[in-house]
């Protein structure tokens, strides 16, 4: 399917409860590690059932411009890739990282604490998003890092001397993919390295980096005060690796099911998944969703009226699915608050106040605060969604068309940064539950 620069919802009419399955990618958050992993491990690592979508092709890109030999075939969505036990295979080298978040920061700490010098470069939308958290810790480490345009910003010149110290603080208030930086490079050093952590940030995600070193053969462990500590002595497996299906990416055709009253099932992932935003699942089931965990996967049944439960939910631990939230609180029989959000005002947009900005376009009343939002139900009106070049928003509201008329997506194909298939799959979905229902119905 061609996307064009606008794409228009159409809503869709159901009066029974179908059931439907949904087929989703693997898992951005999973790929990019367990590629970055097998880079450094000792040999060949099999990784299938990857995702392939413009942040994880560039990611693929980097680890060859590093000179790391890969196979890759992507209609079986897998990736072969041959590790030196933590060596970069050229000891200077240019890498472009586009808008991707988990590269810029997980290849920045690793040429860091590598020997070398590496020039850095992204898009103008990751050229904006921090940075100096992650500088400041490598910096106190060993690595020199001059950013040649914008202090504690990309472009940047890293300049690295392995890891010459066994403590380093960062703060993670802005994003934990510093602090997961931080730990997957720790193994570089041979010996012991000790994380001290300011801030709470997307914990689920430094567990996902924990549990997954922990599967490619290195131990993390934590102290009562906090502390983050990567024993020395340790070096990453190779492995064959099934990538998880993306929550992220379920969470949408969950809550497609929570505001139409139908049953969604996403195959092979479980309430165990290495994915925090599987919590998401749990939020629905509080505004009156059926959530089930059954062998196939993770069933979502919405209510039979479509409406939901108003709720105030703390999304600090799983901030990629707010606009999933925000997108169907119109729908909801009371308000939907959302707390705990201020960091997603410094992620591929300020998507707090571009929640505000679609939902107040749709004549909806909305109360804004540093880090939360406040969302009366009502009837949305027609109106173009401004994506600001933001994936999510692009998909989030996209849900919100399906229920109300004249909804238009500005930039869709920003999608492809994560799911570049997704308007396709909504589509078939909404199609094959409307042709179920004739059927039923006929």
């Amino acid at each position: 399917m061609e996307l064009n620069d606008r794409k228009e919802i159409r809503p869709i009419r159901i009066k029974k409860n179908p059931f439907q399955t949904v087929n989703v990618p693997g898992s951005k958050s999973i790929t990019n590690r367990a590629l970055l992993l097998a880079v450094m491990g000792m040999g060949k690592s099999t990784l299938r059932d990857c995702l392939f979508s413009e942040d994880s092709r560039y990611f693929l890109q980097c680890v060859q411009d590093l000179g790391f030999e890969t196979t890759v075939d992507e209609a079986a969505a897998r990736i072969e890739v041959t590790g030196l036990g933590g060596e970069i295979p050229v000891r200077e080298a240019s890498v472009y990282v586009g808008s991707a978040g988990t590269a810029a920061r997980f290849l920045a700490a690793y040429l860091a604490c590598s020997e070398g010098r590496f020039y850095m470069d992204a898009s103008e939308q990751m050229r904006r998003r921090p940075m100096e958290p992650l500088i400041t810790a490598l910096e106190s480490i060993g690595a020199r890092i001059e950013c040649t345009e914008r202090p504690g910003h990309f472009p940047m010149v890293i300049t690295g001397h392995g890891i010459l110290k066994d403590q380093v603080k960062v703060d993670i208030d802005q994003s934990s993919q510093f602090l997961s930086a931080l730990l997957i490079a720790a193994p570089l050093s041979g010996k012991e390295l000790a994380i001290e952590v300011n801030g709470s940030h997307g914990m689920a995600y430094i567990d996902m980096t924990v549990r997954m070193m922990r599967q490619f053969g290195v131990k993390v462990n934590r102290t009562e005060d906090g502390e983050f500590v990567v024993p020395g002595g340790q070096h990453y497996e190779t492995l064959e690796y099934r990538i998880e299906p993306d929550a992220s990416a379920a969470c949408y055709f969950w809550a497609l099911a929570a505001i139409h009253g139908i049953s969604v099932t996403v195959p092979h992932l479980h309430f165990d998944s290495l994915q925090g935003d599987v919590a998401f699942a749990g939020l629905l089931s509080r505004m009156g969703c059926e959530v089930e965990d059954i062998e196939e996967g993770i069933r979502v049944t919405g209510p039979s009226n479509g409406i939901l439960k108003g709720v105030v939910a703390d999304m600090h631990s799983f901030s990629d699915q707010a606009i999933t939230l925000a997108a169907i609180s119109p729908f909801a029989d009371s308000p939907v608050e959302i707390t705990g959000i201020g960091h997603i005002r410094h992620q591929e947009s300020d998507r707090l106040a571009a929640m505000a900005e679609n939902l107040r376009i749709m004549g909806l009343q909305v109360q804004e605060s540093e880090d939360s939002i406040r969302i009366e139900p009502g009837t949305p009106r027609a109106a173009v969604i401004e994506t600001h070049e933001d994936h999510r928003l692009a998909m989030g509201f996209a849900l919100t068309g399906t229920r109300a008329e004249g909804i238009v997506i500005k930039n869709p194909g920003c999608c492809k940064k994560t799911f570049e298939q997704y308007f396709q799959v909504l589509d078939q979905v909404t199609a094959a539950v409307e042709g179920k229902q004739m059927q039923e119905t006929g």
